[in-house]
């Protein structure tokens, strides 16, 4: 029996969560003419698309606190994740909502992550809060092991394109407009802030890999869980996985294609991936 729910915005990645009391909430990515939620409904390749073609302002707005208290229930212990409050408020409206609800019912425990991340390294703590679960601990117990665990994940990403990212303004169009006519492969990472720090950048999808697995041994891997993010880039996905595996044999690496938040970010050809140290 699950001894916790288990919630988090859409910038996990994940729809569903088998064998765990596991609620989703979408976050929105918007123009000026349109807004796309990123549930189950999307149609996420066509909302690539649209963006991609788009010369106006995009930007993805957050779950309100009402979403969030929503999700909560009206009772239970609770282990939430939020996409980095370094680029969303999705964190301060999980922490207003959990608020709110223990003045109504101050018996429950209800713990807000925020995952200073996205995508596939939320999937990890994600993954690690049910293993807590299924091995009997209370939200309490649960809580402390994912943030410990927290320490040891990290999150790496290579774009081939920044659109999106100029069109809010967290990079020059000058810079997403290089990108794009050379062929360069922009590497980042998850900063210790939260924020979207890049590493460098590099020409082909082999250098850009070879990158990748370099980062990866910087930081500690040494073949734990890997999760992997794509934006219709299932080749470099295939070909990163199987890279993975023939350096470090017998790693737990799965890879999926990314949903609508962070293939905003991520956009096509996009990578982001997961690692545990």
């Amino acid at each position: 029996m699950n001894r916790f729910r288990i919630v988090a915005d859409s910038a996990c990645d994940l729809l569903a969560l088998d064998g765990a009391d596991f609620v989703g909430i979408p976050l929105t990515i918007r123009t000026d003419t349109v807004e796309f939620r990123d549930d189950a409904s999307l149609d996420v390749d066509a909302m690539v698309q649209t963006l991609l073609n788009t010369k106006s302002r995009s930007y993805s707005a957050c779950p309100g606190v009402a979403d969030w208290e929503d999700a909560f229930g009206e009772s239970g212990d609770v282990i939430a994740f939020t996409i980095t409050s370094g680029l969303s408020g999705s964190y301060n409206s999980a922490q207003s909502a959990r608020n709110n609800c223990l003045e109504h019912d101050p018996s429950r425990r209800i713990h807000v992550v925020d995952s200073l991340s996205a995508g596939p390294e939320i999937a990890l703590l994600i993954e690690k809060a049910r293993a807590c679960a299924n091995a009997g601990m209370d939200a309490d117990e649960a809580f402390r092991a994912v943030e410990a665990y927290k320490e040891r994940t990290h999150l790496l990403f290579s774009l081939e394109s920044m659109h999106n990212l100029a069109q809010n303004g967290r990079v020059s169009k000058l810079v997403a407009t290089m990108a794009g006519v050379l062929g360069i492969r922009a590497i980042g990472q998850a900063s210790a802030e939260g924020k979207l720090e890049m590493l460098g950048k590099c020409r082909g999808a082999a250098k850009a890999r070879a990158f990748l697995l370099n980062e990866m041994e910087r930081f500690g891997y040494k073949g734990g869980s890997v999760r992997i993010g794509h934006c219709q880039n299932e080749t470099a996905a295939t070909e990163l996985s199987a890279a993975i595996r023939d350096r470090f044999p017998g790693a737990d690496v799965k890879f999926y294609p990314s949903r609508g938040l962070c293939s905003y970010y991520a956009e096509r050809g996009g990578i982001m991936m997961g690692f545990e140290s």
